[in-house]
């Protein structure tokens, strides 16, 4: 495991131990927050920190698949905090020349029953094998730009060996059969999942995490959404989707 994957695990965990040191220790002091419910800066993560260790129930902090790529470290975390409830997250930490964390995207959702197929949005392949990183990277682009941005659609069948993958998204069933049923259920609701934009494909080996912004069920919203690949072809996927506020603690945008 990297040095920078490990601190980003040591600081979140802060939010467990309530140790101010080590996050003062792990953080830049210009440290840039992107989560909408918190200020920006060091100070800020540091009282969050303090106000946990206050709380009569103590958080919990589970990182179930960490990855690197360049400068960044990406997390797929679940958290209890202070006792409101399990919440899925993924987790993307920068880092500075310096090895200090510089800066914080995230996406958090509730945990929810396991999908029609038995999935849960954090169970399945955890790590990944050694694969060529940028192969990775330009298929899940590739996927993101042909199919969620609805660019390329009739290519859909190419993404997939023989239509079949793992699917963790809450309400939708394996495979291409399941997504199709699920497109077709949100149509005939009136209701539209459109992607916009996307700002990163984060990639280590097999893995790929897409950050995007568009519109589900007519709320503006920051889609995240990972994906395993396995021989050329995209094997599984998960995902959180988090309504985008109007108004946030901090000015440099959820993105």
């Amino acid at each position: 495991m990297s040095n920078n994957i490990q601190n980003a695990k040591a600081l979140i965990n802060t939010f467990v131990t309530g140790d101010t040191q080590l996050a003062r220790e792990l953080l830049a002091q210009n440290y840039i927050q992107h989560n909408q419910a918190y200020a920006t800066g060091a100070d800020a993560f540091i009282a969050a920190v303090e106000g946990l260790a206050q709380a009569p129930v103590q958080t919990t902090v589970q990182t179930i698949r960490a990855f690197e790529d360049g400068d960044k470290v990406f997390l797929h975390n679940l958290y209890n905090f202070a006792g409101s409830g399990d919440q899925v997250a993924f987790d993307i930490f920068r880092f500075n020349e310096d090895g200090k964390i510089a800066e914080h995207w995230d996406n958090l959702d509730v945990l929810a029953e396991a999908n029609p197929s038995g999935r849960t949005q954090i169970d399945g392949v955890t790590e990944g094998t050694s694969s060529d990183r940028e192969a990775t990277r330009a298929l899940v682009t590739n996927f993101v730009q042909d199919i969620l941005h609805g660019k390329n659609m009739e290519k859909l069948n190419s993404y997939f060996n023989q239509g079949k993958y793992l699917q963790h998204n809450t309400g939708i069933a394996d495979d291409l059969s399941g997504l199709g049923a699920a497109l077709a259920e949100l149509a005939d609701a009136g209701l539209a999942m459109v992607y916009d934009k996307t700002y990163q494909v984060l990639a280590q080996d097999d893995f790929a995490l897409a950050v995007s912004e568009g519109e589900f069920a007519g709320r503006h919203v920051a889609f995240y959404d990972l994906f395993r690949v396995e021989n050329g072809f995209i094997a599984e996927h998960w995902d959180v989707i988090q309504d985008i506020a109007d108004q946030a603690a901090n000015d440099n945008g959820k993105f």
